[in-house]
């Protein structure tokens, strides 16, 4: 496996594409071109979660797949103190749209090296979970746009995308916030500052970064999952992608779990925090995302 470590901008060494690269063989010539997982871990924008990260690509390497996880920008070069009460002040140069661009650059270098990598460039989905699902969501309905294409000189679009968790509308999210407790209130404010620029985004800028609301005839396949006893990120956000999904006749499927809390990444072990996240009914969104993806983007396996 080729694990490699690449930095997308000269000066922000935090912003980081990680590979995953599965060994090419001449005695396995079907295994020369693999899709591909783009892996955006969650974190509220505020840092990426290495939970959502290295764990979640392997998961796929073991289905075989390349896989690539990307750092986008978020509020702190590292973890840090997250604490939501703490004072928070704009750092324009990571807000929107700096994040979905960013996906946008790793598409475009992961094409760049696809005949090197032995990756099918035509056959790249991009997964997130939390944060890194709307992020990866974001560019899965603005990969085409002004907003990216720009940016980048190009358009690359995604195969497929798998989202888990996601923050989908941030149009609800708003009319939520004043029903919540405290702390939930402290942390929706830290994450419209680290993302959107201000406390309290305009309702235009909230449709704008609202992916169920911009759902598109050219948005990919997708696969949803989350969980019913979601506190953080209600399964609203799920259902209104779905719908988004629907109303454009764009291929989907989606899993709500009964139980879970948020951020269950793979819901083993491996990913577990406590003993709460292990939670083997949740965890079967992997196999199920696995035998969605073959529909999609299934490995060239010679007959026989």
């Amino acid at each position: 496996m080729l694990n490699k470590k690449i930095f997308l901008y000269e000066n922000r060494p935090n912003v980081t594409l990680t590979t995953y690269i599965l060994d090419s063989s001449p005695k396995n010539p079907a295994w020369d071109s693999r899709p591909g997982i783009l892996i955006c871990p969650g974190g509220a924008y505020l840092y990426c979660s290495q939970r959502e990260a290295e764990p979640i690509a392997m998961a796929f390497a073991a289905m075989g797949y390349h896989a690539f996880v990307l750092n986008y920008s978020v509020y702190a070069d590292e973890g840090g103190d997250m604490n939501p009460n703490r004072e928070f002040v704009v750092k324009p140069e990571r807000v929107h749209p700096t994040p979905v661009r960013e996906v946008g650059l790793a598409m475009k270098y992961l094409t760049e090296h696809a005949a090197e990598w032995h990756l099918d460039a035509e056959r790249i989905a991009v997964c997130g979970f939390s944060a890194g699902a709307h992020n990866a969501a974001m560019y899965g309905v603005y990969w085409n746009s002004p907003m990216v294409t720009d940016y980048l000189g190009g358009a690359y679009r995604p195969a497929a995308m798998i989202l888990g968790y996601a923050l989908t509308d941030f149009t609800y999210i708003s009319r939520l916030i004043p029903k919540c407790d405290d702390q939930a209130k402290a942390l929706f404010r830290a994450i419209n500052i680290a993302f959107a620029g201000t406390a309290e985004p305009p309702e235009e800028l909230l449709k704008e970064i609202s992916p169920a609301l911009q759902v598109n005839a050219q948005t990919p396949p997708t696969f949803l999952w989350a969980t019913a006893d979601d506190e953080l990120v209600p399964i609203r956000n799920t259902l209104a992608m779905a719908q988004g999904l629907a109303d454009h006749q764009i291929p989907f499927e989606v899993h709500i779990f009964e139980r879970g809390h948020h951020g269950l990444a793979l819901a083993t072990q491996a990913t577990a925090k406590r003993k709460s996240q292990i939670l083997p009914s949740a965890g079967k969104w992997v196999p199920m995302a696995g035998e969605w993806l073959k529909q999609w983007m299934p490995l060239q396996v010679p007959e026989g």
